[in-house]
């Protein structure tokens, strides 16, 4: 199993949540997050800003389903024809275990 963090543009979120769903990846969970990525920040005319508002999606998936994930979320978390500054980052982790609370069955 592994866990993908994905790092999203807020404006893309409702598009990759979409996506995923139609893929028969429903089980996320979303957060509101802040921060910079390698730019450190933008600056717009004299003021700068270092805590871009961002959405970060996590969730756990069996390892063949890896590629299609990312795919998926490259495919619609990207502006433009070829990306800009800021369309996010995705981190890729192993899971060693992963319960359901309701029924203490483990795994997906």
């Amino acid at each position: 199993m592994l866990m993908i963090r994905a790092i999203v543009r807020p404006e893309k979120i409702g598009l990759v949540l979409s996506e995923l769903l139609s893929a028969d990846f429903p089980a996320v969970t979303k957060m509101d997050v802040y921060g910079r990525g390698k730019q450190k920040g933008i600056k717009v005319g004299t003021v700068f800003y270092d805590e871009i508002p961002k959405e970060m999606i996590l969730l756990v998936v069996n390892d063949e389903d890896k590629d299609d994930v990312i795919r998926i979320i490259m495919k619609t978390a990207r502006t433009g024809e070829n990306g800009n500054f800021g369309d996010g980052r995705i981190f890729v982790s192993p899971v060693e275990e992963a319960y359901t609370i309701s029924t203490a069955k483990k795994g997906l």
